[in-house]
């Protein structure tokens, strides 16, 4: 589990293309915090670490590998990050006792969004995002949570088509959505209690249409 806490903006330094999809290489200080087998989301969308990562004198583990398998390239924006210097925000899974910073994030990515337009509010910058799959929308309310290419947001406005989210220059500064512009690629999660609720009002025949 993740809570959308970017912890580092890694960069990707190498992608090699497999049977079943890629392997990518993101150098981050964050490696050294990795075993084979432990999970880090990558963009949002949750990957596992293989191999024992690249080290620089042997020793100090500067770069870990995960491998991105076709249906994940389809449906999320990581075919965009599969090439060599792609920015992608990390975040390590959250720990037993670790401070709950953002909100309860998966890493399973329910669609994809594209960036409408940004503009400055202030000290912040407004970005609007359409989601490809527009029925995602129900799950989302304003002043909700949402998750964007990994990053624990507020929805600051919704619509019938899209949603808005205000950043902040911290945000902007320390993740990739500070080089979003119109028609950037995102992944959107959206709170997984709205799809519970969901449900559970569906076994009860009150599920809204």
């Amino acid at each position: 589990m993740f809570t959308g806490i970017v912890q580092d903006l890694g960069t990707v330094t190498a992608v090699d293309t497999l049977e079943g999809g890629v392997r990518l290489r993101v150098r981050t200080p964050l490696a050294a915090e990795l075993s084979p087998g432990d999970s880090i989301a990558v963009n949002g969308c949750c990957l596992t670490a293989v191999g024992d990562g690249q080290t620089e004198d042997g020793t100090t583990v500067v770069a870990f590998d995960a491998d991105v398998m076709n249906e994940s390239l389809r449906r999320t924006s990581l075919q965009a990050a599969a090439t060599e210097g792609a920015r992608v925000n990390l975040e390590l899974a959250m720990a037993a006792g670790d401070r709950f910073g953002g909100h309860i994030v998966q890493g399973h990515v329910d669609g994809t969004g594209t960036v409408e337009s940004t503009r400055p509010d202030g000290f912040a910058r407004v970005v609007r995002v359409v989601p490809e799959d527009p029925t995602i929308l129900r799950y989302i309310v304003e002043k909700g949570s949402i998750t964007i290419d990994g990053i624990s947001l507020t929805v600051s406005a919704i619509d019938a088509t899209a949603i808005e989210v205000s950043l902040i220059p911290e945000t902007l500064e320390r993740t990739t959505l500070g080089l979003a512009v119109p028609g950037t690629v995102v992944n959107l999660e959206v709170d997984v209690l709205a799809k519970h609720v969901e449900k559970l009002l569906a076994a009860t025949g009150k599920a809204p249409s």
